[in-house]
């Protein structure tokens, strides 16, 4: 993203935030209701990403059929950490956690490629990580181990970026009540796991109903 990382003094209102969905690792199996679940909430709610987190050990073409409902539901596949992976599964990009890995992705995937930042621990990092082009930057999203900053973190940190910078800005929410938090804080993107795949169809339409600018849900 060749651009000024800060955001220009006047500039027309943000668009409502979209989905960024979080895709655990999973078996073929998991993969298979991964693909499903994308397939059934898009029906009800817009989902602009999906990242796909491949399995440890298990060759990359195990994501394919997540990668094929992305493509059928018109949303970003981007796999975490890997940007050699994206020529190869005919992703959309790659998401990375270390500013040096996403100079390299940042390098190897332009000028067609998505390149995201999470991983995150300080403001700096979200400004370096702009500056050196990344797409957009993640706030709050999980480890490995399921364990995520204060929720209150993610909150401020959101707002300071939405009030003061140019790239988008992705917040993960654990539960309903933090979208609308979040959404109201000004991110372009909600970033969610459970909330959607365990539930499609009832989770989707509980998360477009909260996917609304509060001036517009007046």
């Amino acid at each position: 993203m060749a651009r000024s990382s800060t955001r220009p003094a006047s500039e027309p209102p943000r668009p409502a935030p979209r989905l960024y969905v979080l895709a655990p690792a999973a078996d073929a199996a998991g993969i298979a209701a991964q693909a499903e679940a994308l397939r059934q909430a898009a029906a009800e709610v817009d989902i602009a990403a999906v990242l796909l987190r491949p399995a440890a050990g298990a060759a990359a073409t195990a994501l394919a059929p997540l990668l094929d409902a992305c493509q059928a539901i018109g949303a970003a596949g981007l796999v975490d950490g890997a940007a050699a992976l994206v020529a190869t599964l005919g992703a959309d990009g790659a998401h990375v956690d270390a500013v040096p890995a996403l100079k390299a992705a940042v390098a190897a995937l332009r000028p067609d490629g998505i390149v995201g930042a999470g991983g995150l621990r300080s403001k700096h990092d979200a400004m370096t990580a702009a500056e050196s082009g990344a797409d957009y930057v993640m706030f709050g999203e999980p480890d490995a181990e399921g364990r995520r900053p204060p929720f209150e973190a993610t909150l401020e940190r959101t707002e300071w970026w939405a009030q003061l910078f140019e790239p988008p800005c992705v917040a993960y929410a654990r539960t309903l009540e933090e979208v609308e938090v979040l959404v109201g804080a000004g991110a372009d993107f909600i970033a969610v796991d459970t909330l959607l795949l365990e539930a499609p169809v009832e989770g989707a339409r509980a998360l477009a109903a909260r996917l609304v600018l509060p001036a517009e849900a007046s």
